[in-house]
């Protein structure tokens, strides 16, 4: 077996900084040496502020201290992802993180509460879940400070600076041994059997490597320029191509920090608000069929709050992914392997999931096939979970007043998808895989915000008695909703544990 020597990431910013981070943490104590290789010339998307809950175990995992990287990276505590307008104008949902309700004498809560309701009981699925109570309340608490409490059922991720998290994982990185090479890629070498060598740079250093890691972005210079690999496009499921983000300043109200992520949908997409300590994103995801990128612009500034403090940013992106993420020496990673609308927060999440497949089939030089390829479909695997997931929220719309959303109607769903949603709609059971991402609270959350309710329970429900399964529900709910009304708001928690400074 012939190790690898030196392995080489091609670009930075927060994959290819991740990246680095997560490869210094594996390889230590080997004799694999890492680099990345970036050019302060070239900028970053740095739009990618919204994660999930994954992240914050990756963070530990690291031994990255929590509170330091929040204070660093201007972060603040997401406990949701807020919907307004999708199933129909003036309705709003919740998709929260952590679990809804606990079981009811042994019994799966969803299916208990689909009894009830079916009997007429008023309850909300959402009234039952501490994530959503706790950020339409403006509230928080660590989950694990309230044990034996409802609010332990919570989970959270952040909401962060895109280019702080590089800042940050860079000096992280760096500590551990990763060396940064500054240049702009001029020519990618290749050996004889096509097989990536070394990249040559402008400022004439070269970086020779036995395995390469493609962080370019949509570019995608190693895995595309160079080796040529195709792009798989669903631009026929997911209609928006473009966006526009701007960031702005902060009132000094509270509100403007809000514990989740805005998802408002609009005439032809939807728009973001993802609240900083002192500033927020705001983007609009939309359509280019259906609007133009001044008419986007100027929709999207007519609805932010607070100062802007750049100039609003157009971004076209082509939904997908590369038919293969791991082709010879190489595996692309971020916007290099694909681009799936950031209306999950997913981004960030696909990128650190990637790299550690690539633990799990960590090859030595000669990069085996069966690696390849197994690899290959356990991420495809992962990018097609969340382009179904996405897709769900557009299939599922009742809004047909503007073409866009009519023809969201008309798009085709995945196989995938359409297998999950008759299951679901005939029995209430989920079709899922063992190391699936989106959990069952996320599409039981999803399924009911957008008005998909299966026609029946499991029958094995009906053994409860009926009193057993009403007494829990009307017990939970205002327990939930006391415990969370003592808590502090979401505002003043970041300023007393984790207050980050000013920097503009």
């Amino acid at each position: 077996m012939k190790p690898l020597n030196r392995i080489v990431i091609a670009g930075g910013g927060t994959a290819g900084w991740i990246t680095a981070a997560m490869l210094s943490f594996m390889t230590k104590g080997t004799s694999t040496a890492v680099e990345l290789v970036e050019s302060d010339e070239i900028g970053t998307i740095g739009v990618g502020e919204s994660t999930i809950p994954p992240f914050v175990v990756l963070l530990r995992s690291l031994g990255i201290d929590e509170q330091d990287f929040i204070k660093s990276t201007n972060a603040s505590f997401k406990l949701a992802i807020r919907f307004e307008d999708w199933f129909k104008k003036n309705q709003h949902y919740y998709h929260p993180f952590g679990t809804l309700g606990g079981l009811i004498d042994n019994h799966e809560f969803y299916q208990c509460w689909l009894r009830a309701k079916a009997a007429g009981h008023p309850s909300e699925l959402q009234d039952f879940a501490a994530a959503t109570v706790m950020a339409d309340q403006m509230k928080f608490l660590l989950p694990f400070k309230a044990p034996r409490t409802m609010i332990a059922s919570a989970s959270y991720a952040l909401h962060v600076d895109a280019k702080r998290v590089a800042q940050y994982l860079r000096r992280y990185a760096e500590e551990r041994g990763v060396t940064r090479t500054e240049g702009r890629i001029n020519r990618v070498r290749t050996h004889p059997d096509g097989s990536i060598a070394g990249l040559d740079l402008s400022n004439g250093k070269v970086v020779d490597g036995d395995f390469f890691i493609d962080c370019t972005g949509f570019r995608a210079l190693l895995i595309g320029q160079t080796l040529g690999v195709g792009y798989v496009s669903w631009a026929d499921e997911l209609l928006c191509d473009r966006a526009v983000a701007v960031q702005t300043e902060n009132t000094d109200d509270d509100a403007d920090v809000h514990p989740y992520t805005l998802s408002q949908a609009q005439d032809c997409g939807w728009r973001w608000r993802i609240p900083l300590q002192h500033r927020a994103g705001n983007g609009y995801v939309y359509s280019s069929r259906f609007l133009s990128d001044d008419e986007a612009v100027a929709t999207l500034m007519r609805q932010v709050k607070g100062r802007p403090l750049i100039e609003p940013n157009i971004i076209p992106f082509k939904t997908g992914m590369r038919a293969k993420m791991w082709e010879k020496n190489c595996v692309a990673l971020g916007l290099a392997a694909g681009f799936i609308e950031p209306l999950e927060s997913t981004a960030i999440h696909l990128v650190y999931r990637a790299v550690d497949y690539l633990f799990r089939f960590f090859p030595d030089a000669d990069c085996d096939p069966s690696l390849q390829a197994e690899f290959n479909r356990r991420v495809a695997a992962e990018y097609e979970e969340v382009r179904d997931f996405i897709v769900l929220h557009y299939c599922t719309t009742q809004r047909d007043d503007t073409p866009f959303w009519r023809a969201a109607q008309r798009t085709p769903i995945p196989a995938s998808l359409r297998a999950r949603m008759e299951l679901f709609k005939a029995t209430g059971i989920l079709r899922q895989g063992l190391e699936e991402l989106f959990g069952a609270a996320s599409w039981q959350s999803v399924y009911e915000g957008m008005g998909v309710r299966p026609a029946r329970y499991q029958p094995f429900v009906d053994k409860l008695p009926m009193s057993v399964i009403t007494e829990t529900l009307d017990r939970s709910a205002p327990l939930l909703k006391a415990q969370v009304a003592g808590l502090p708001h979401h505002a003043q928690f970041l300023r007393d544990h984790c207050r980050a400074e000013r920097d503009f």
